[in-house]
């Protein structure tokens, strides 16, 4: 982790500003770890790139109004569950004039980005109207495939989850950050390729962080096949095949305590420690810095 004061110091960081699945869950149950469902942001020599719209995004949209400048980034779409995308029409940037917001995300069906961004907003759901927003937006696709741009590259790979969604392998120099929040690595319920896993090791392969849905214990899985979420073991096997260096357990169940989290963590770690796992690993927390160990000492 790093601290607010020096986080500028590092090329590149992240920002976790949801860490929850599936619906918000404020409480003092679970305000170390955060209650707000899945956001987060990556800093990159100063530019800011934004990943998925659920309720952490408010807090963002805050933070970024205290910089008082007038923002210009993308923000990159796993899927559009709920959880994903709820955020959005309580982004403060959005009703600012001058903000310039770039969406990308995979293409549902024959549903494009903006009509899926625009319904939720519509009457039946929202009461501010969508034409209320004074962004300008823009809005384009992005499935299988690669963007770059600021000297960054993003890859993205279809993973296991109801409807189509995207895991993203973040480039910029030699760091890498994999973000893949929603994942059932071991569902049998999908039309993936026969090698996806092979495929899925390499895509997060050597990476310097990742972050990975780990929603279940192995206790709790049986229990829930086709809901498209991974086991706290299942994600660190990923890390492990994947020479990954930190891994961050993400999605954290709504109905999980912070100490019921703390106690699956330890024991998870132990069980790795005790054959020789080298791979950090911690829950992500909401509101914490997090940067990549090669690129200094953290606080």
């Amino acid at each position: 982790m790093v601290s607010d004061e020096n986080v500028d110091d590092f090329p590149v960081s992240l920002r976790c500003w949801g860490t929850r699945g599936s619906i918000p869950s404020p409480g003092p149950a679970t305000a170390r770890y955060g209650g707000n469902t899945t956001c987060l942001e990556v800093r990159v020599e100063g530019r800011r790139l934004i990943f998925d719209a659920g309720s952490g995004i408010r807090p963002l949209g805050h933070d970024l109004m205290r910089d008082g400048a007038v923002l210009d980034t993308p923000i990159f779409l796993t899927h559009f569950h709920w959880d994903h995308i709820q955020g959005f029409p309580f982004f403060v940037p959005l009703y600012v004039p001058g903000t310039e917001l770039r969406i990308l995300g995979p293409k549902q069906k024959n549903i494009d980005v903006r009509s899926l961004f625009a319904g939720q907003m519509g009457p039946i759901y929202f009461p501010v109207p969508f034409s209320a927003v004074a962004a300008n937006l823009s809005f384009d696709h992005l499935n299988e495939g690669t963007w770059e741009g600021h000297g960054i590259t993003l890859q993205t790979i279809r993973v296991k989850h109801p409807s189509y969604v995207i895991g993203y392998r973040i480039e910029a120099g030699d760091t890498a950050i994999c973000f893949i929040p929603d994942n059932e690595i071991d569902g049998d319920s999908y039309e993936v390729e026969p090698d996806w896993r092979d495929r899925l090791v390499e895509f997060v392969g050597d990476a310097d962080i990742l972050i990975h849905d780990s929603m279940y214990t192995e206790r709790e899985y049986p229990h829930r096949p086709g809901w498209g979420h991974s086991t706290f073991e299942q994600s660190l096997r990923l890390a492990e095949d994947g020479g990954v260096d930190r891994l961050l357990f993400f999605h954290h169940d709504p109905e999980r305590s912070d100490d019921e989290l703390d106690e699956i963590v330890n024991r998870v770690r132990d069980d790795a420690a005790g054959r020789g796992c080298s791979v950090e690993m911690e829950a992500a927390r909401e509101g914490v810095h997090y940067a990549p160990a090669e690129q200094g000492e953290l606080t």
